[in-house]
Formats: C-alpha cells, sequence, structure tokens
C-alpha cells in the first residue's frame, strides 16, 4: 500500500470540518458512492442537491438519509435524466433559478457494461452519451454559477479508461462496427477524464482561475452499476469479486471524490483514487495517470467534437 500525503490512512472523511453554508451538487446518489457521498457532507451540514432520474427511488433514498441523519438535513433532488440533453438542460435551469452557490459539482452517475449497443435519443451510444455528453452539457450549462461560486467540478472517472482502445474512436464514436460494452465504457470514461484536463488548461488560457476541475475514480467498490446493466456472466464474477479484498466499500469509494470537492490546496494535475495494488483499494490519494490520458491532441480534438455534438459552447 502507498502512503500518501495524507499518511499511511490516505484522505478520509474525518479531514472534512462543518460544511454548514456549503453546496454540493452530484449526479447519480440513488446507490452506492453517490449516495455514500450524499450522506457524508449531510453528516457534515452541507446542503446537497440531487441529481437522479427516478423519482421513486430518489423519495427513498431521502426518506433513508432522513431516517439515519435526521429530518433536519438540507437534501432535495431535481430531475435530471444523464441520457437526453433536453431533460439535462431543463435540470440545469432549475438549478440557476433555485440554488445559490455551486461549492462543487460531483459528476457521480454512470452506467456500465451495457450489454448490447444502445443509441440515446441524441444519437450518441448510450455508455459515451450518458457518462460523457450528459456530464459535458451539465458542466458547461452550469459553469458560471459555479464560477461565480468559485467553486469546483469533480469527475468521477474509472481505472476503466485504461483499458479499451486507449483513446478517442472519432471514425466510429458509436461503436458501429464491433460494439463491446467493455470497450464503449472504458472510451466513456476516458472521455470524461480527458475533458477534465483539457477545461484545466483552457481555464488557464482564459485567465480564469476561480474554478478548479479535479478527475478521481472509485477504485473497485462495491456498487450497483455493473448489477444494473452488465450481462449475466459479468454479475456472476462480479458477485465472487465482492467477496474477495479486491473490493472494497461503496462508502470508500465515496472518499477520492469528497476529497476533490473538499480538500485545500489539491493539485488540479493529479489523478486521485486508492493508492493500493492496482488502485482498486488502499489508502486515497494521488497516483499514476498513463500518458494517453492527458493526449492534448486527442483532448483538443474531443472537446470541439463535444461542442458540435451538444450545440453547448462554454462561457469563456
Amino acid at each position: 500500500m502507498g502512503t500518501t500525503k495524507f499518511g499511511k490512512q490516505g484522505w478520509t472523511p474525518e479531514r472534512l470540518g462543518n460544511l454548514a453554508g456549503k453546496t454540493y451538487l452530484i449526479t447519480g446518489t440513488t446507490s452506492g458512492t453517490g449516495f455514500e457521498a450524499a450522506k457524508i457532507l449531510l453528516s457534515r451540514n452541507a446542503k446537497v442537491v440531487m441529481l437522479n432520474r427516478n423519482p421513486q427511488k430518489t423519495q427513498d433514498t431521502i426518506t433513508t438519509l432522513k431516517e439515519e441523519l435526521g429530518n433536519d438535513i438540507d437534501v432535495h433532488n431535481i430531475r435530471m435524466d444523464l441520457g437526453e440533453q433536453a431533460s439535462v438542460k431543463k435540470a440545469a435551469e432549475e438549478v440557476l433559478e433555485t440554488v445559490p452557490q455551486i461549492d462543487a459539482l460531483i459528476c457521480n452517475a454512470a452506467i456500465a457494461q451495457v450489454p448490447q449497443q444502445k443509441i440515446t435519443v441524441d444519437g450518441w451510444e448510450s455508455q459515451m452519451g450518458v457518462n460523457y455528453f450528459g456530464h459535458f452539457t451539465l458542466q458547461a450549462l452550469l459553469y458560471p454559477l459555479i464560477e461565480k461560486s468559485k467553486g469546483r467540478i469533480v469527475t468521477v472517472g474509472s481505472m476503466g479508461y485504461n483499458m479499451g482502445i486507449k483513446t478517442i474512436k472519432f471514425d466510429d464514436l458509436n461503436w458501429d462496427k464491433g460494439y463491446s460494452s467493455n470497450k464503449a465504457y472504458s472510451q466513456s470514461k476516458l472521455a470524461q477524464i480527458m475533458s477534465i484536463y483539457e477545461l484545466q488548461d483552457r481555464l488557464k488560457k482564459a485567465g480564469k482561475t476561480a474554478v478548479k476541475a479535479y478527475a478521481c475514480h472509485p477504485g473497485s467498490s462495491k456498487t450497483s452499476l455493473i448489477k444494473t446493466s452488465g450481462s449475466l456472466l459479468l454479475r456472476f464474477i462480479w458477485r465472487i469479486m465482492q467477496l474477495t479484498p479486491m473490493v472494497q466499500s461503496a462508502e470508500k469509494g465515496a472518499y477520492p471524490s469528497l476529497m476533490c470537492a473538499t480538500e485545500a490546496d489539491l493539485d488540479q494535475k493529479g489523478f486521485y483514487g486508492p493508492t493500493g495494488s492496482n488502485n482498486f483499494t488502499g489508502p486515497v490519494g494521488e497516483h499514476k495517470i498513463e500518458a494517453h490520458a492527458k493526449d492534448k491532441v486527442v483532448a483538443a480534438k474531443l472537446w470541439e467534437l463535444s461542442e458540435k455534438e451538444t450545440g453547448i459552447q462554454w462561457g469563456f
């Protein structure tokens, strides 16, 4: 296990003070690391705005949080389906009308290992559409308020960025030829991470230093991600894996995003997650990111393509 700048234990929520007066937006909080992140922030008196697709699951989540933390917690949901740009735009509008500040936007929601190629209503392969384009649009639309709040954008990537083809398949973004659930997922996560480092460079160039942008990943956590969209075989393998030390709790999986959302003086160039073997588990801190995730040429091309595909321009 590596030692991090936070000591042998790595970053833990014990470093969080009282977060009263702070507001955090989190996508995908009805289970897994998103739920745990919301719970930890609320337990430190922060206000949490959840962005979830399913109203019933959301209501159950809020009920659970109130049962565990008390009725005084400041939590509400704005309905948003990342797989539909119209829904993302509508939710962003509602955020801008009703939420006075954003200390951090945590882009946590994801779909994974979709067994057959699915195309979103906007015409993108589903994992790319939800994980990447949905969040790209959300970040761009909320950017003015995040800037006003001197806030942060935190993208929850995955070590999957380092599997698959390790670049963006510009000539066949939707995998019309030879769709593979793993490769498509991998590409969506690489795109998410790449765009964060590209955003950093663009902010710097524009002289915009108020907003900080971070990339992290949860390691290998007990979440419902595979359970909800993976194939039967994959779900079976995952069930076996969860019984081994190769998988940690969903709560620990939330630590990297919480650290990136709250920790002062955190280097934006870093990539954050568990520092144990294969970066699956272990103390949370900064660790190596492979060069292809910071490929400037690919990242710039992806950014331009994203603005064109979504029709969304960032306000700088």
